[in-house]
């Protein structure tokens, strides 16, 4: 790390977030749920941080909804990123190989460690939803390493300090600038990949439907399966009635070995892996990050082909 291009705001970030999650490592889990529920309050009702995104977003995705509805998930939203934040610093402490068979539960358990044991390369995507965070970390913890592809933190103290707990039990990170010859290596060597796939991807990305609007995303993730054959399993891991207990569950397999209409093309392919995260986010709307900024811009008109050849007059 470049000591010269951290700045002070950085460090006072950094230092905030440490004695934060030294608070939060102190006091029990039930605690925090009851403090995650206060400050979904504060930030929704009194600072009113990005309110008008969250109630937009709302509003497109349940159109049906009324006022109070989309009110109710929004604070419930709040609650469910700070418990968030709150299992990832308990994790290190209280989930491990003894303990995971207690506050995990597995659907199909025997088709993800069969997929897991196969000597093929795997495409793993999930979005905002759940505690995608840890998702990854337990795949490492279990025995399953993970590449997973991630965008730097613009403060380079924190990147390095959540690097450090992201790889500390087996998964990898990859930048995602720049990473597609990284990972085309990797999936030669039939390597498992984790991919957030509900992702921006800005004006040039492929235009698809997600939760009723229109969304760019990257064409990569379709294109590592559709280039190499390996299977692509929609995951998620939801939160269930208590903090840090949750439900690991594929909802999703698209196997070039299997085939169907889904595989064709990229666009068909990216898709089908939107629909399949936003039927779990119908289900359990409040564990999704409406905050997240998903649906910006806007497609552009593809250009004409000038002609070459002039008409007589």
């Amino acid at each position: 790390m470049d000591e010269r291009r951290i700045r002070w705001s950085d460090r006072i970030v950094y230092f905030v977030a440490r004695s934060f999650v030294c608070v939060v490592q102190s006091i029990s889990l039930r605690s925090c749920e009851a403090i995650a529920g206060a400050l979904a309050t504060l930030f929704y009702d009194l600072l009113r941080i990005r309110r008008s995104v969250v109630d937009d977003n709302l509003r497109h995705a349940f159109p049906h909804w009324s006022v109070a509805q989309r009110q109710e998930t929004a604070r419930a939203m709040w609650r469910h990123l700070f418990l968030m934040v709150s299992e990832v610093a308990h994790a290190p402490r209280k989930l491990h190989p003894f303990s995971f068979n207690q506050r995990i539960r597995f659907q199909d358990r025997r088709l993800i460690v069969d997929y897991l044991l196969q000597n093929r390369p795997i495409i793993l995507v999930t979005g905002h939803f759940g505690n995608f965070e840890l998702s990854g970390w337990v795949a490492g913890m279990l025995g399953f390493p993970i590449h997973s592809i991630a965008r730097p933190l613009d403060n380079p103290l924190l990147h390095a300090w959540i690097t450090r707990f992201r790889e500390s039990q087996g998964q990898y990170l990859l930048d995602k600038n720049g990473c597609a010859p990284v990972v085309a290596q990797l999936l030669e060597q039939s390597a498992t990949i984790g991919i957030l796939g509900d992702q921006h991807a800005g004006d040039k990305g492929l235009w698809i439907d997600f939760l009723g609007r229109p969304a760019s995303c990257h064409k990569a993730t379709a294109l590592f399966t559709l280039t190499s054959d390996a299977p692509q399993l929609v995951v998620t891991m939801r939160r269930l009635d208590e903090p840090l207990h949750f439900e690991l569950a594929v909802v999703g397999i698209a196997d070039p070995k299997q085939g169907g209409e889904h595989l064709s093309n990229v666009r068909s392919l990216t898709q089908w892996y939107n629909d399949r995260l936003s039927d779990m986010i119908r289900q359990f709307p409040s564990q999704y990050w409406w905050v997240h900024r998903r649906w910006k811009g806007r497609a552009k008109p593809r250009r004409k082909r000038a002609t070459t050849e002039l008409r007589a007059a």
